[in-house]
């Protein structure tokens, strides 16, 4: 088929969406991208939104294609859901250019749901800063977009949140003020935001913070703990997260405590984990097979834990802070 012809039954609205004919939008030439966007432009908004949403969950599922043109043009498109969806889809574009317009939007677009995407995007360019991937003065120009949002108590809370989990990843010294402020907000989702930083954060002292929330009533807090203690690699509460995976009420919390043991490692880690694997439940067995594999490619007695954790008993201890 033509690429005209693929590019007239993906704007037929009246007809379902071909996603094969999808992957012909991947590596368009300059001709091909000016043909796409006369069409694109032509596109009712529901379609244009079905359209944006299925090339961000082919991205999601194959790094072979690359949409990224389609998805800076739809920045700016006039529906806010299609450009918060473009946004999500720009999440391996590292190109410095997309600094400035994602700050934009954060600090003047009229929809929270651009707001909150574009300060979610902003978390890789801190995170390159820390990396010493780009220069300082583009991260920096991302951290202190976020610092500003985060302070604004005008914002909406998904957007603060957003921009809370995106700071985490800079190594300034406010960014642990920040989090403890997150933990110690009122608001449950704001809690949940601060156990996520914590897992990014480069800070070694929430340790404790994080062992104590898995035992949190509320299953968003547990899982986020437990994925915060997968990504420190946290030894200490292996047992721990065994116990959520056999006993814990909460099938994403379970999952959560699979895919940490399989980013922890260990004897300990994988016993449970082949136990897991041998069990009747289909969903955590196959969770369990994902973790075990995950921990195939590493030698397990070279396992180190990456969270220096305090000596004894002693409780982290916080400044009086609100969010």
């Amino acid at each position: 088929m033509k690429f005209e012809e693929m590019l007239q039954s993906i704007g037929r609205a009246d007809g379902p969406l071909n996603v094969r004919h999808l992957y012909a939008l991947s590596e368009m030439t300059q001709e091909q991208m000016t043909m796409f966007q006369d069409e694109w432009l032509a596109l009712d908004r529901e379609r244009r939104r079905v359209v944006v949403r299925k090339l961000v969950e082919l991205t999601e599922v194959s790094f072979e294609v690359n949409f990224d043109p389609i998805f800076l043009l739809a920045m700016g498109d006039e529906d806010s859901e299609v450009r918060a969806a473009a946004i999500g889809g720009l999440w391996e574009y590292a190109g410095q250019s997309l600094i400035a317009p994602l700050v934009h939007l954060l600090h003047a677009d009229e929809a929270a749901i651009v707001r909150a995407a574009a300060a979610t995007a902003l978390g890789q360019y801190v995170l390159l800063g820390e990396l010493e991937a780009m220069d300082r003065a583009s991260s920096k120009m991302a951290e202190e977009a976020l610092c500003k949002t985060i302070g604004q108590e005008d914002e909406t809370l998904e957007v603060r949140r957003r921009a809370v989990e995106s700071i985490a990843y800079s190594g300034e010294s406010d960014v642990h003020h920040i989090i403890q402020a997150a933990y110690h907000s009122d608001d449950e989702t704001m809690q949940a935001s601060s156990l996520f930083a914590m897992g990014r954060s480069a800070d070694p002292g929430w340790g404790q913070v994080l062992s104590m929330e898995l035992d949190n009533p509320n299953p968003e807090l547990r899982f986020e703990a437990a994925r915060a203690c997968g990504e420190w690699e946290l030894t200490r509460v292996v047992p721990h997260l065994g116990n959520l995976v056999f006993n814990d009420s909460d099938r994403e919390v379970q999952q959560a405590a699979v895919w940490a043991l399989g980013r922890i490692g260990g004897k300990d880690a994988r016993d449970i984990l082949e136990t897991c694997h041998g069990s009747e439940d289909e969903v955590l067995a196959t969770s369990a097979a994902d973790a075990l594999d995950q921990l195939g490619r590493f030698d397990e007695s070279s396992s180190i834990s990456l969270l220096e954790e305090p000596d004894g008993d002693e409780d982290v201890e916080f400044d009086e802070m609100e969010l």
